[in-house]
């Protein structure tokens, strides 16, 4: 028997994934970095008037790495769950997983660097 699709399932799906991104932040050091460099981003983006195709590309680098910063999260969370002694391969993998991370959160600054700068040039000429 699969669960019915019906407005109630839907909104409990969104409470769900609210309470993930609530434990996200609240339990990961992390995760409140990135919540103030987003921030920072999206203050910047709108003192410096960026464009809508610009926006694109800020939000993107944004999401790359909530969800690489989610993923990893989860990932931790599910490998202490299933071997709570020290394991070279669990450390491998978490250590793959933060890897993630970084790449993302290394794409989404030159991202930014490279969406921001041109309209902080012009802010300061």
């Amino acid at each position: 028997m699969g669960v019915a699709f019906g407005l109630r399932s839907r909104l409990l799906s969104f409470r769900y994934a609210g309470n993930g991104l609530r434990l996200l932040v609240w339990r990961e050091q992390n995760a409140r970095i990135h919540l103030a460099a987003s921030l920072l981003v999206i203050c910047s983006g709108f003192a410096l008037r960026v464009t809508l195709a610009d926006w694109r590309w800020l939000i993107f680098a944004m999401a790359l790495v909530w969800m690489a910063e989610a993923f990893n999260t989860a990932m931790e969370a599910l490998s202490d769950r299933i071997c709570m002694e020290r394991d070279v391969a669990i450390g491998g993998i978490k250590d793959l997983a933060a890897g993630a991370v970084l790449i993302a959160a290394i794409a989404a600054a030159t991202i930014g660097l490279l969406t921001l700068l041109p309209y902080v040039a012009v802010a300061m000429s």
